[in-house]
């Protein structure tokens, strides 16, 4: 049940402050930090946060954090999460020296995958996209953005955005979906781009639109997937049918996805690691969040993305892991924040902004997640540390203690107890 008070004392909390616009610039690194603070919520919503004993409602449900730290709990705003199969088969060709677009194109990478989530039933999706929900938690990931993509045909997009939907209801987390048909050209039109993105166009988009299953539309804008010009054109078309946009772009080559994500005002462009000069002008003079993935810059070798230009420009910046089978095969929330602080060369409180409230920017929802701040829904995690910067210094370790959605602990110790949950 989520009636009645319920208090977090004596904790360490470090939240962001949401000022009504993703933080950038100089705000990027602002934190409000409260030691020996109160944490007072109700029906899952944040009544106070105040420093020091508070006087609390009679019947409060108190639980002390005895000087933990305590944030919100972390939004991860870009996961290809429902998929069928694996790619570890990819590694042999990896190690001989194989690009991720060499593997694509000789029709390994997102077909392989295509034909294994094409094989599974929307049970077997649901049911892992529950294990890896489960795991996500466990690490402090209270809400999470969900791609589809990996279908590739009206069918096969509605199967996947349907196991999302179900697994949201099964689980405690907060999904965001979104639908990405424009993740590669189907098999059966391959030498046909042009009629797959008609298809994408007269079909498909409509279909998931009436479905109402889906809240974003996202394209793969990249050399040898789909250029500028075809890009806009399915944005432009997705948006006619009430989408709200984001972009893959410039993640293995320079070809003006950020400019692209700039002019339409897209919510966010991601990757980003190949990302002109011109780009982040264009991208710092839009409304238009950076989505980085370092997690892919350390699977495939590659660069990693400029963050410290962006920073610098005024780009506000959020994390994400783009859990996928084969560029990003990892939902470790928490490995990205090392990667941010070891080759992004991000600060704590930076890193602490782009994976709570910029990323709730990012899938936007902003307005109730993102911080720990009256009003908004109370996810947050307690941490096995006293301080913010022991999480992004010590890797390959979950630092879990507690983790609350909604007001109710779900995670305890790195142990999922939700099924406890009436």
């Amino acid at each position: 049940m989520r009636s009645g008070y319920k208090a977090i004392v004596n904790a360490h909390i470090v939240t962001p402050q949401d000022l009504g616009v993703p933080l950038a610039g100089e705000h990027q690194s602002s934190v409000r930090d409260i030691k020996n603070a109160t944490l007072l919520f109700a029906d899952g919503i944040i009544i106070d946060v105040q420093q020091g004993p508070v006087d609390l409602p009679a019947g409060t449900e108190i639980h002390d954090a005895q000087g933990c730290l305590v944030t919100p709990g972390l939004v991860d705003p870009h996961t290809h999460l429902i998929h069928g199969g694996s790619r570890e088969n990819e590694i042999e060709y990896k190690l001989k020296g194989a690009s991720y677009m060499q593997i694509h194109n000789a029709g390994g990478g997102i077909a392989s995958t295509v034909r294994a989530t094409r094989e599974s039933t929307k049970d077997q999706l649901v049911k892992k996209g529950l294990r890896i929900l489960d795991n996500m938690l466990a690490l402090g990931v209270t809400t999470v953005e969900s791609k589809s993509g990996y279908g590739l045909s009206t069918r096969e997009e509605l199967k996947s955005l349907q196991a999302a939907r179900e697994a949201e209801i099964k689980h405690p987390m907060d999904i965001v979906h979104t639908f990405m048909g424009a993740h590669s050209v189907a098999p059966e039109y391959q030498g046909n781009r042009t009629g797959y993105i008609k298809h994408l166009i007269q079909e498909m988009i409509p279909a998931v639109a009436e479905s109402n299953l889906a809240e974003f539309c996202d394209v793969f804008c990249e050399k040898g997937v789909f250029n500028i010009v075809q890009s806009e054109r399915i944005l432009k078309a997705a948006a006619k049918h009430g989408f709200k946009l984001k972009l893959h772009a410039d993640e293995i080559v320079s070809m003006g996805g950020a400019e692209l994500g700039a002019k339409l005002n897209v919510t966010s462009a991601d990757h980003l690691m190949a990302i002109s000069a011109a780009g982040i002008e264009a991208m710092a003079k839009s409304q238009t969040l950076a989505v980085i993935l370092p997690g892919t810059s350390f699977y495939l070798r590659k660069e990693y993305a400029p963050v410290q230009k962006m920073i610098k420009a005024g780009v506000p910046i959020a994390l994400a892991t783009d859990f996928n089978p084969g560029s990003c095969p990892s939902e470790n929330m928490q490995f990205i924040l090392n990667l941010a602080y070891l080759y992004l060369r991000m600060n704590p409180a930076q890193i602490l902004n782009a994976c709570t409230i910029n990323s709730a920017y990012a899938v936007d929802r902003a307005t109730t997640l993102g911080s720990l701040e009256v009003g908004k829904q109370a996810d947050f995690v307690i941490w096995n540390s006293d301080n913010l910067a022991y999480l992004v210094y010590r890797f390959g370790t979950n630092h879990v203690k507690q983790v609350w959605k909604n007001g109710c602990k779900v995670v305890e110790e790195g142990r999922v107890i939700y099924d406890q949950i009436s």
